[in-house]
C-alpha cells in the first residue's frame, strides 16, 4: 500500500522559487506548483523530510490541515476547533501559533495567533483533559494560519524555524548573507557543475564566509539541514523516527563519499577579507559546518586577490561577492570605490572566469565596469537586491561609471539637455519663492518627467556656502530595461551640478524602492555626520549621508506651522514622533507640556538634540520610548490628558520590537480612537499619513467632526504631487467651542485630580512611562513622595 499524499507548501526567498521548485522534484514530490515566495506540491512524509534536510533554498515547509472560510474571530475560533488535533500534538507536546496574511475582521496578526491558540487549547482540553504549555522558541509543534480575505489555511510548519539556520553561523555581523540565498547565488551561477570539473571558488569579501561554506556544502553533496538539531517534525505526532534516522545515515554516507571524490578532483574554496576577527569566526563556521577540509580562509586585501594558479580550459573558476552596501555601508562614495576595485580585480587577474556578484544597491554594478550576460532581481531577507551574473573576457569590458561620475559624455543628449531645462526653470521660480519665504530647505523636481523619475531637494545649511541636493530615484518598474535607467541616471546626475551650482561632492542619491514603510527609516551607516538647517525661525539637525531619509520631511513644512499656532498653552503629544521636529514647533508656539513618543531609541536621542537646539529643556517636554499602539491603550486610562495631538504614522512597519504589524490602511482607525481617548474637550488630533490612495474610514466621521486639511498643508514646492499626503483635523463631536469657566475647570480639575490619584497607582505600575504622561500632576506628587 502507497504511503499517504500530503498537501504541501514550501516558502523560499523571492527571486529563488524555480530553484525550489527544482529542488523539491529532486526530493520525490509531485504536482509541483510555483510561486512567487515558494512551491506548493504533494508527497509523502518521506519527501517531506528529504525536502527539509535537503533543500537548499528553502526557508519553511508546511503540511495543510485545513481550508475554510470564516467572517470574523468568532467563526475562525469555531472551525480550529473541527479540527483533531490530538492526531497531532500529544500529552506534553509544547505549542506555538503565528497569523498572516489580511483577514477583513481579524486585523491583527497577534490577535489571530490568540485565536488560533484559544481554538486548539479548546479543543484539546474537551479531548484529553490537559492544555499544552506554550512555547515561543522552538516548540513541540508550530501552528500557523494564513489568511486571504475570509479564506483561511492551517497548516503545521513541519520546519519549526527557518531552514537558512543551518546551525553553523556565528555571529553574523552587520546585514549578514542569509545562508539560503547565498545557496541560491551559486546555483543561479552554476557552481554544482563547475565544481564537478574540479573549479576554484573565491569570495574575496567573505565576511563570516557563508559563500564559502555553502560553496563546499554543494561540494561535498552534504545535506544543509544535517547539522541542525531542531525540526517542527520532531514533536509531530505522526514523526516516523527510524524513517528520520535512516534518510540522516544515508545523508551522511553520501557526505563522506562526496567529499573524498571532490578532494581528489581537486575542488578550492577560498575566502578572503581584509578582517582578521571576521575570518576567524569564518574558520569557525567552516568547522561547524563539517566542511573544514575543502575551504581555506585568509586575512588579505581585495587589491591582492588573484586565482591559485593559471587558469586552465577544463578547470573554470568562479568568484562570488556581495559587495557592502544599503544597511552595511551608506557612504556612496565608499561604495562606488569598492565596486570599482573589484571590477578592476576582475578585468585584471581574472580574464577566463565567471563573476557573480549580489549587490543591494542596483546603480553600484555599473561601476564595475563589466557587463553582466544575466541580471536576477532576488531578495536577502527585505532587500530587494540585483545578481549580476559575468563572463570575465574582453568583450565583457565597458567602461565604470554611471553614478553621476565619468558621466560626462552624457551632458550634450537630448534627454539630459531637457532635463536640465525642467530643472532651471522650477529653481528659477521656486527659488525666489523660497527666498522671499525664508525657506531653506525645499524640493526642486519631483518626477516632473515621468521618463526621469526622481525626487531633487535642495538643502542649505547654516554653515557659510554650504548646500546639498538628496537625490532620491524611484525605483523603475521591472519592464524598464536597465540600461535605459542606467543612461537615464547618468544623465541626471551629469547636468546637477552645473544646473543648481551645487558641487558634485555635496550630491546625495538615494534609490527609493516601492517597499514598506516600515523600511523607510532604517539606519545605513554609523558615521553621525549631522549638519544644521533652519525653517520657521527654528533649527533642526539633518543627515544626509546615514539615513535614508534626512530627518525633516519637507512636505510637512506647512502642518508644523499650523501645529505651532494651534499649540499656545496647550498639553501636545506627537506619536510616531521620528526626530520630534513637531514637537519642536509646538514648543515654539508655547505648548504647556509635550509628550514625544516613538519605538526608536536613535530617534528620541536626534528629537531631544533638535528640542535643545532651540532651548526646549526641562521636566515640561518629555520622551517615551514605545510602541505608539500599546502606549495608547496603556494610557487610555488617562482620558482628557491632552489638548492637541499630532498623529503621523509610518505606512507600514513590521519592526521586530513592535507588537504585530502596523498598517496605516488597515489600522488608521484604531490609532485614532486611541488619540480621542486622551483627548481633552474642545481639543485637536492632527493626523497626517504619506499612504498612497489612502481613503480615511467612513465611520470614524459619524465618530468625530474631521476636516480634510490635505490641500491646506500643501507646500508651494509640493504642488505637482498634491497626493504626498493626506492631513485631516479630527475633534470630539461638539467640543470645539465648548470652553468651560475659571471655577467650572477648577472644579473639574479637583474632581479629575482625585480619580487620576487612583487611576495612576493601577498604570504605574504596568506602563509606567504611560502613566508618566498621561496622568503628569500625579507622577510629579509620586516622585515627591519617594524623595520623602
Amino acid at each position: 500500500m502507497s504511503p499517504p499524499l500530503l498537501a504541501l507548501r514550501a516558502s523560499a526567498p523571492r527571486g529563488f522559487a524555480d530553484l525550489l521548485a527544482r529542488e523539491l522534484e529532486g526530493c520525490g514530490v509531485s504536482e509541483v506548483r510555483e510561486r512567487a515566495t515558494g512551491a506548493a506540491f504533494l508527497g509523502t512524509l518521506e519527501s517531506v523530510y528529504r525536502a527539509c534536510l535537503w533543500s537548499r533554498i528553502a526557508n519553511r515547509v508546511f503540511v495543510e490541515l485545513a481550508r475554510f472560510d470564516a467572517r470574523d474571530a468568532d467563526e475562525f475560533h469555531a472551525a480550529v476547533r473541527e479540527i483533531d488535533w490530538a492526531a497531532h500534538l500529544a500529552p506534553g507536546t509544547t505549542l506555538a501559533c503565528d497569523f498572516s496574511g489580511r483577514h477583513p475582521a481579524i486585523t491583527h496578526t497577534h490577535f489571530g495567533a490568540l485565536k488560533l491558540k484559544d481554538g486548539i487549547v479548546d479543543t484539546l482540553r474537551l479531548a484529553t483533559g490537559a492544555r499544552p504549555d506554550i512555547a515561543l522558541e522552538r516548540p513541540g509543534v508550530r501552528v500557523h494560519a494564513h489568511a486571504q480575505g475570509s479564506a483561511i489555511t492551517v497548516s503545521l510548519d513541519l520546519s519549526g524555524e527557518s531552514l537558512h539556520r543551518r546551525g553553523y553561523r556565528g555571529a553574523g555581523g552587520e546585514a549578514p548573507l542569509k545562508e539560503n540565498v547565498a545557496a541560491g547565488v551559486l546555483l543561479r551561477a552554476g557552481w554544482p557543475e563547475l565544481a564537478a570539473r574540479g573549479g576554484e571558488l573565491l569570495d574575496p569579501l567573505c565576511g563570516s564566509g557563508t559563500f564559502c561554506i555553502e560553496a563546499a556544502l554543494i561540494a561535498a553533496d552534504r545535506a544543509p539541514g544535517l547539522r541542525r538539531d531542531y525540526f517542527g517534525f520532531l514533536g509531530w505526532r505522526r514523526h516516523d523516527a527510524a524513517l528520520w534516522e535512516r534518510l540522516r545515515a544515508e545523508a551522511e554516507r553520501r557526505a563522506a563519499a562526496a567529499e573524498a571524490a571532490a578532494l581528489a578532483a581537486g575542488v578550492r574554496v577560498r575566502g578572503s577579507d581584509r578582517d582578521p576577527p571576521a575570518i576567524r569566526g569564518a574558520r569557525d563556521n567552516a568547522a561547524r559546518a563539517g566542511v573544514s577540509a575543502l575551504v581555506r580562509f585568509e586575512t588579505g586585501l581585495l587589491a591582492e586577490a588573484a586565482p591559485l594558479a593559471p587558469r586552465e580550459a577544463d578547470r573554470p573558476g568562479l568568484l562570488c561577492a556581495n559587495p557592502p552596501y544599503g544597511v552595511r555601508l551608506a557612504d556612496r562614495e565608499g561604495a562606488r570605490t569598492l565596486h570599482r576595485e573589484l571590477g578592476e580585480v576582475l578585468r585584471e587577474r581574472f580574464q577566463g572566469w565567471d563573476a557573480a556578484v549580489l549587490t543591494g544597491a542596483p546603480e553600484l554594478g555599473m561601476e564595475l565596469g563589466l557587463r553582466a550576460h544575466r541580471t536576477h532581481r532576488v531578495w536577502n531577507g527585505p532587500i530587494e537586491c540585483r545578481l549580476l551574473r559575468i563572463k570575465v573576457s574582453p568583450e565583457s569590458a565597458r567602461e565604470p561609471g554611471t553614478l553621476g561620475r565619468g558621466t560626462a559624455h552624457l551632458k550634450d543628449t537630448p534627454g539630459a539637455r531637457m532635463f536640465a531645462n525642467r530643472l532651471a526653470k522650477n529653481l528659477k521660480r521656486l527659488g525666489s519663492w523660497a527666498e522671499r519665504e525664508g525657506v531653506s530647505c525645499y524640493r526642486v523636481y519631483d518626477a516632473d518627467m515621468p521618463e526621469y523619475a526622481f525626487a531633487i531637494d535642495s538643502y542649505r545649511t547654516l554653515e557659510p556656502e554650504d548646500s546639498w541636493l538628496c537625490v532620491q530615484e524611484y525605483a523603475a518598474p521591472k519592464e524598464i530595461e536597465p540600461e535605459a535607467v542606467h543612461r537615464r541616471r547618468g544623465e541626471v546626475l551629469a547636468v546637477l551640478p552645473e544646473t543648481t551650482g551645487v558641487p558634485e561632492e555635496r550630491l546625495r542619491l538615494r534609490t527609493r524602492r516601492r517597499t514598506r514603510r516600515g523600511e523607510q527609516y532604517g539606519k545605513l551607516d554609523r558615521q553621525a555626520r549631522f549638519r544644521i538647517v533652519s525653517e520657521g525661525g527654528l533649527k533642526f539637525y539633518v543627515n544626509f549621508e546615514d539615513y535614508l531619509d534626512t530627518g525633516l520631511f519637507l512636505d510637512h513644512r506647512m502642518t508644523r506651522a499650523r501645529l505651532r499656532e494651534a499649540s499656545h498653552g496647550k498639553r501636545f503629544l506627537n506619536l510616531f514622533a521620528y526626530t520630534g521636529t513637531a514637537t519642536v514647533y509646538a514648543a515654539a508656539g508655547g505648548a504647556a507640556s509635550t509628550a514625544t513618543v516613538d519605538l526608536s531609541r536613535t530617534y528620541l536621542d536626534w528629537a531631544q538634540r533638535n528640542l535643545v537646539l532651540n532651548g526646549f529643556t526641562g521636566a515640561a517636554h518629555q520622551l517615551v520610548q514605545a510602541d505608539c499602539r500599546g502606549w495608547l491603550r496603556e494610557a487610555a486610562q488617562g482620558a482628557g490628558r491632552f489638548d492637541l495631538i499630532f498623529l503621523d504614522p509610518p505606512t507600514f512597519s513590521n519592526s521586530k520590537r513592535m507588537e504585530g504589524v502596523l498598517d496605516v490602511a488597515r489600522d488608521h482607525s484604531e490609532l485614532i480612537d486611541g488619540c480621542a481617548r486622551l483627548l481633552s474637550p474642545g481639543g485637536l488630533i492632527v493626523f497626517s499619513t504619506n499612504a498612497q490612495r489612502f481613503r480615511l474610514e467612513d465611520s470614524l466621521r459619524e465618530r468625530y467632526e474631521i476636516q480634510d486639511v490635505s490641500a491646506a498643508t500643501l507646500p508651494k514646492d509640493f504642488e505637482r504631487n498634491p497626493r504626498i499626503h493626506s492631513c485631516y483635523e479630527i475633534r470630539l463631536p461638539g467640543g470645539a467651542g465648548a470652553k468651560p469657566g475659571v471655577p467650572e475647570r477648577r472644579a473639574a480639575r479637583r474632581g479629575a485630580d482625585v480619580a487620576d490619584g487612583a487611576r495612576f497607582a493601577c498604570a504605574a505600575a504596568q506602563f509606567p512611562q504611560a502613566a508618566t504622561i498621561a496622568f503628569p500632576a500625579c507622577s510629579r506628587i509620586a516622585s515627591a513622595s519617594e524623595s520623602e
